[in-house]
């Protein structure tokens, strides 16, 4: 009876330790993987390498530039009025025409002139004509004075007509020199090289020196000015450019600054400061060949102030600031970040220069700082070269 008991027991105990040693096995399982979760929390998640875009400093002539917003202005304006009266007959130009000066505009109906000058010259032959006559007579009454056969008295009054009609031969001169004046009114010429506008009155019209409005408009446009502000903290810095003897580029920029338009110089600036607006107005002059500027254009001025030799230059968008100052972002070579204090000199057209903390060829951040601590690991997208220097 005991041998079948035990037997019994024996096939009863297998499954049993199979059993256990699974539950065993489960458990250290569990138990291992649950420490190694632990130490992955502990850990914490692996970092991230932030996308970034760098651009090598680099190490040349930075040209210092001053903008402001500028106008531009004929160097002469006139507009063109009758200095007499009559009917307009002729109009020698085309309008939109560059005439030379001194050339034929216009002309008004010269015959009433004529008719005066012929009238005033006419006058002026039957005065002299009197002239003579009185003076002949006057020597006469003197030598019969020498004989007392006149008296005094006619004498007198013989030298006095005389003067009268000198006094009238030159009024009539002055008349004659009036109505040739008149004549030379009747043809318009051109005060100065220049752009003709539109014409404001059509041949046939009659027209006065009283008119208020003109009969055309002429602009001098070779060459042409161009009037802009800039703030009034650069003056010095310009009126010592000019006091010693400097001249200063001006360059003419489309409305968007995107196409030079011409190339000037700084002709003056104005002599106060306007208080409203804390600017003082500078003038500059193009030759205008190519008439690529026009009277009344808006246009963007940009003044070369100086160029600064050998400067560390690197883009304007690299520069960050903070509390404790300027600085940049430079990527080192095991593609982290360090931040890097500078020191700041002119910042002119998006390219800033630096005049300490930084050397030529070291990658700086100019996309994607704002992710950046000091350490952070960053993923460069551009090996070291940007697209964002700004144009020279």
């Amino acid at each position: 009876m005991l041998e079948p008991a035990r037997r019994r027991f024996r096939i009863l105990s297998w499954p049993v330790l199979v059993a256990a040693l699974i539950l065993a096995a489960g458990g250290w399982y569990l138990l291992a993987r649950g420490r190694g979760d632990q130490a992955r929390l502990a850990k914490g998640p692996p970092a991230m390498r932030a996308p970034v875009s760098t651009v090598a400093a680099k190490l040349e002539n930075a040209p210092v530039y001053l903008t402001g917003l500028g106008s531009v202005t004929p160097v002469q304006s006139a507009t063109i009025k009758s200095r007499v009266d009559g009917q307009l007959m002729r109009v020698d130009f085309t309008e939109g025409q560059i005439v030379a000066k001194d050339s034929l505009l216009l002309e008004i109906d010269p015959r009433p002139y004529q008719v005066q000058l012929s009238q005033a010259e006419g006058q002026l032959l039957r005065d002299k004509a009197l002239l003579e006559n009185t003076k002949l007579d006057l020597a006469r009454y003197r030598e019969l004075l020498a004989g007392d056969f006149v008296s005094k008295q006619q004498v007198d009054t013989q030298d006095s007509l005389a003067h009268q009609y000198e006094g009238a031969i030159k009024t009539d001169q002055a008349n004659v020199d009036s109505a040739k004046l008149n004549l030379t009114y009747c043809r318009i010429t051109a005060p100065f090289d220049g752009l003709v506008g539109l014409r404001l009155v059509d041949p046939g019209n009659m027209v006065h020196a009283a008119d208020p409005g003109g009969l055309l408009v002429i602009n001098q446009i070779r060459p042409i000015n161009v009037v802009f502000t800039l703030p009034e903290d650069a003056l010095p810095r310009i009126s010592a450019k000019l006091a010693a003897g400097m001249k200063l580029t001006v360059e003419a920029f489309d409305r968007e600054q995107k196409q030079k338009l011409a190339d000037g110089t700084l002709a003056s600036m104005d002599n106060q400061i306007d208080p409203t607006t804390g600017t003082v107005r500078l003038k500059a002059v193009f030759d205008n060949a190519n008439l690529t500027l026009f009277p009344s254009q808006f246009v963007n001025a940009r003044l070369l102030l100086e160029v600064l030799q050998n400067a560390v230059v690197v883009p304007a968008a690299a520069i960050s600031r903070g509390p404790q100052g300027t600085f940049v972002y430079v990527v080192k070579e095991d593609k982290t970040v360090s931040v890097r204090p500078v020191v700041l000199g002119e910042t002119t057209e998006g390219v800033s220069v630096v005049t300490k903390g930084l050397s030529p060829g070291e990658p700086v951040v100019v996309e994607g700082a704002e992710r950046l601590r000091e350490g952070a690991p960053v993923d460069v997208k551009n090996n070291g070269e940007s697209a964002q220097k700004a144009p020279s």
